[in-house]
């Protein structure tokens, strides 16, 4: 399969939002490990090579091969007045055919969280997935007591769908998941709060 050259960058008014690269290594391991409190209760288990080095280059190996095979699109946010790292965000499961969607999942650094940066990235990269990447949908899930991911999520657009049982580990655990979307055109009004 040919690979074209991944060169993804989204635009938002404080932040540069691209690919991972090499040198971001030693900044992504200081701000995970001074957030590991905040982000282990929300996360599957680390690795016990979570912050090495080698674990780092396999995951922007991962990055751009998907970036470039249209299977998924990872990307850090950058702000761009100091150049420093904030969080990540994944466009995953990019499906296309009758599909035509992906999977949303992030993460922000303590210290920048309840600063409107995740809801920023997540406004650009929806509009980037419906007008760039013609998806139709993008889904999302959190953990019901997840306060902030699901108000980050319903003020951005996406609506309420339901509950998924065991979807996925979380620190160890098969936990439930509380489901939102949010569709190109959509006109099924103000998500009720649940």
């Amino acid at each position: 399969m040919f690979l074209r050259r991944a060169k993804v960058t989204v635009e938002t008014e404080r932040m540069t939002l691209r690919l991972p690269m090499h040198r971001d290594h030693a900044q992504w391991a200081t701000l995970r490990r001074e957030s590991a409190d905040f982000l282990k209760p929300w996360e599957p288990t680390w690795s016990g090579d979570h912050f090495t080095r080698k674990a780092f280059a396999n995951r922007v190996f991962w990055a751009h091969r998907s970036s470039a095979q249209g299977a998924a699109l990872p990307l850090f946010l950058i702000r761009r007045s100091d150049q420093r790292l904030v969080g990540a965000l994944t466009l995953d499961n990019i499906r296309r055919g009758p599909a035509q969607s992906g999977t949303l999942g992030y993460w922000i650094g303590e210290r920048y969280a309840r600063q409107g940066y995740m809801r920023e990235a997540i406004e650009a990269v929806v509009h980037h997935a419906f007008t760039v990447l013609d998806l139709s949908r993008i889904e999302a899930a959190c953990l019901p007591e997840n306060l902030a991911s699901r108000g980050v999520l319903e003020k951005s657009g996406f609506k309420y769908e339901g509950v998924a049982q065991s979807y996925l580990q979380i620190n160890g655990r098969w936990r439930n998941h509380v489901l939102y979307a949010n569709l190109r055109g959509d006109r099924r009004g103000k998500a009720p709060l649940h």
